[in-house]
């Protein structure tokens, strides 16, 4: 066979499944060699059948090893870089559970030193949730286009710098002002727990999320016991100015934080993320997967077009979506109606000095010059509530994998909702405490349950912004429930108990007509991986 027939014979074989490796012998003339010695004079192929990436192939042909970042994660582990990154994400959680723990001590406090109407005080708590419902769905979009990272630096330092400037309000307005801009910077951190997520192993996903709120409960304990020492001696400014330094803190400590893996893959940027889980694997100390990185979603995804389609509000509502996402704003709103509103209960309850009335209202005082400080039996009691938190923590890190996400959040609902209904039968100080303490240790388990399910349920491509709508709704409770526990309790305490029992209840059906449950199931990149993964079989 001559040069020119082989050149031939390939030229006509198809390209993308043909190698050729030939081996080169010394050109003799062909005049001068005998036949015997034909084959060594000629050129020898050898075709070998390879499949293009992505396509079928030949079954017994060898392929490339590749993997996700999920499967990277979940062969890294948990190790020495998730408890650093846990650490660090704690005391995120931590500055913004003291600027949220504060509203309920700043609301006495001022009430007395400007000489403030109930409404005026309820409206310095609802300012604050305002700016965080304005920002919510902004710091969500800037972390799906952005980046996770970029956007909890500029939220922290935004909100430090307020909270700061918030301790030099001269009257009335400026505060509302100041701590509306401190609510548009803690808009952005619950994404925190986004970032977090991303990094974690889907096996100790759950436990770990749960656990990081830990230092949520650390922070409102430790303002309760900032209080304590600061408010008698130097009053609330001084609160103000120690309260925001946690956040300068964390933003100097962001020089070590990573970008999301995950994000850099939506994105399209392989070789961010490649570098990231090598990290990840040197500081665990365990070996990187074999193979190339690549996109999880099915192979006919395109992965320009999901780079192109990240943070877009409509993929909230596609048809195997829509459900979970009107689900989980009833469930959000509920959470944070609840939640701050038995903080902000629990203030009013020992301010007022009574437990029970016949008529079911708190009276006023009873001078116009009388003004009911909180005391230090009060901040005592204060943080027994507070120190609830934990408890609730440690119960949700047992039941959620048993149980899974949505009967954990039903069942933590109905709890608090029994023991809120239980402050309507006119209990001593003891009882009222102890109803208090349960109703905000499942209330806190909820909300927490809440933040393992919704970062689990939406893809990567959504996450932060579905993450970010659902925190505006919660925002929406926040809003309201001031005016049902600093205003209505002074109409009636049995109606607004029952308010808040109520409510929960709703929460609780939202949370079992949910229509994913998460537990066990990988975190989807995009939303053509949730499509593949919630509709149904078709049968033929």
């Amino acid at each position: 066979m001559s040069r020119d027939v082989v050149s031939r014979v390939v030229d006509h074989l198809p390209k993308p499944f043909v190698k050729i490796r030939r081996q080169k012998y010394e050109d003799l003339d062909e005049a001068t060699q005998p036949p015997a010695d034909t084959a060594a004079r000629t050129e020898s192929v050898e075709f070998e059948a390879f499949p293009p990436e992505g396509d079928g192939g030949d079954p017994g042909a060898p392929k490339e090893d590749t993997f996700t970042v999920e499967q990277a994660v979940d062969a890294i582990g948990f190790g020495k870089f998730q408890i650093k990154l846990s650490l660090l994400t704690g005391l995120a959680w931590m500055s913004d559970a003291m600027e949220m723990m504060i509203l309920s001590i700043l609301g006495p406090a001022l009430h007395c030193d400007w000489d403030l109407e109930d409404w005026e005080k309820a409206l310095i708590t609802t300012i604050v949730f305002v700016g965080m419902m304005v920002s919510s769905g902004l710091w969500g979009t800037i972390c799906d286009k952005y980046g996770r990272r970029m956007e909890l630096i500029l939220s922290s330092v935004f909100t430090f710098y307020y909270g700061l400037v918030s301790s030099f309000s001269p009257v009335y307005v400026w505060m509302l002002i100041l701590r509306g801009l401190v609510g548009f910077g803690i808009g952005g951190a619950p994404q925190s727990v986004t970032l977090y997520a991303e990094f974690l192993p889907s096996a100790s996903r759950a436990k770990c999320v749960v656990l990081i709120e830990i230092f949520w409960a650390i922070g409102t304990c430790f303002e309760v016991l900032l209080a304590l020492i600061v408010m008698p001696n130097l009053g609330w400014r001084w609160l103000l100015g120690f309260s925001a330094l946690p956040l300068l803190i964390f933003t100097l400590a962001c020089v070590w934080l990573p970008e999301s893996a995950r994000f850099d893959m939506a994105r399209g940027r392989s070789d961010k993320a490649l570098a990231t889980l090598q990290r990840i694997a040197k500081d665990n100390n365990k070996p990187m997967p074999l193979g190339k990185l690549v996109h999880s979603g099915p192979s006919s995804v395109d992965p320009t077009q999901i780079k192109a389609k990240r943070g877009r509000l409509k993929d909230l509502f596609t048809p195997e979506m829509r459900v979970t996402t009107f689900m989980l704003w009833i469930i959000w709103f509920a959470n944070a109606f609840s939640y701050y509103g038995i903080v902000l209960l629990t203030t009013e309850l020992f301010e007022s000095g009574e437990t029970c009335h016949v008529s079911g209202k708190l009276d006023a005082p009873s001078c116009s010059l009388e003004c009911k400080v909180l005391t230090t039996k009060d901040y005592v009691d204060l943080l027994w509530t507070t120190l609830a938190e934990f408890p609730g923590l440690i119960l949700t890190v047992f039941i959620i994998d048993p149980l899974g996400r949505k009967k954990t959040m039903g069942f933590e609902f109905l709890v608090f909702s029994l023991f809120t209904f239980l402050i309507c039968t006119c209990p001593t100080r003891g009882l009222l405490i102890f109803f208090i303490f349960v109703a905000r240790a499942f209330i806190s388990g909820a909300f927490q349950a809440c933040y393992v399910y919704t970062p689990e349920v939406y893809p990567t491509t959504t996450r932060a912004i579905g993450l970010g709508t659902c925190s505006a709704m919660a925002r929406i409770g926040a809003i309201v429930t001031p005016f049902v526990a600093q205003v209505l309790l002074r109409t009636s305490v049995y109606l607004t108990a029952s308010i808040y029992g109520g409510v929960c209840i709703a929460a609780a059906i939202a949370s079992f007509l949910l229509p994913i449950e998460t537990k066990g199931r990988e975190m989807k990149e995009s939303h053509v991986d949730t499509t593949v993964d919630v509709l149904p079989p078709v049968v033929h």
